[in-house]
């Protein structure tokens, strides 16, 4: 397990970390390798979790920031933060499976909150949460979201959000007021 000590460097992704950031978008949530972390969705859906135009609509999009989080110089980590008027909506979150449990994701959350806060001037972080991931809902829970209740459907039959293996699933919206 690689350390959260190490210095970590913020910054927006660019047109030339597309294929890196879909890589590990990939790699923490499909496949075998995301097996080598906690977030894995390799028992729920298979197929793709994002792909290059995904990625590259939030870099080109005025409304977001595609955080990309280096150490020593190599893409660890990223989150998407959207700018939706009083609120920021969080997204596309994903830490490199053999970097996650150390701390990692904690320090990714902490500064999207504190980006969305500064800049924007968002008084909440709003995600979407797969609602069979007790896991991971759980996880949110002790970084200050609490569940709503508040479902969206899952887009059964769109490959571009991947192919569903289980037909419960169902976003729910999660939300943490920042002060």
């Amino acid at each position: 397990m690689e350390s959260a000590a190490s210095a970590l460097t913020f910054r927006e992704a660019t047109d030339a970390d597309v294929d890196a950031l879909v890589a590990l978008v990939e790699s923490a949530y499909r496949g075998d390798a995301s097996r080598a972390g906690w977030t894995t969705e390799a028992d729920i859906l298979e197929g793709q979790r994002t792909d290059p135009e995904g990625v590259l609509e939030v870099i080109k999009s005025p409304d977001s920031r595609l955080l990309t989080v280096e150490r020593d110089g190599e893409i660890v980590a990223c989150c998407q933060l959207e700018h939706r008027g009083t609120y920021a909506y969080f997204g596309m979150f994903a830490v490199r499976p053999t970097a996650q449990g150390g701390g990692l994701g904690k320090a990714v959350i902490a500064e999207a909150e504190r980006q969305a806060h500064d800049i924007w001037g968002a008084q909440e972080m709003h995600m979407t949460v797969i609602s069979v991931r007790d896991d991971l809902i759980a996880w949110y829970e002790r970084r200050g979201y609490r569940r709503t209740g508040q479902m969206t459907p899952f887009p059964y039959g769109d490959e571009r959000f991947g192919i569903p293996q289980r037909d419960d699933l169902q976003f729910e919206l999660l939300v943490k007021p920042l002060d």
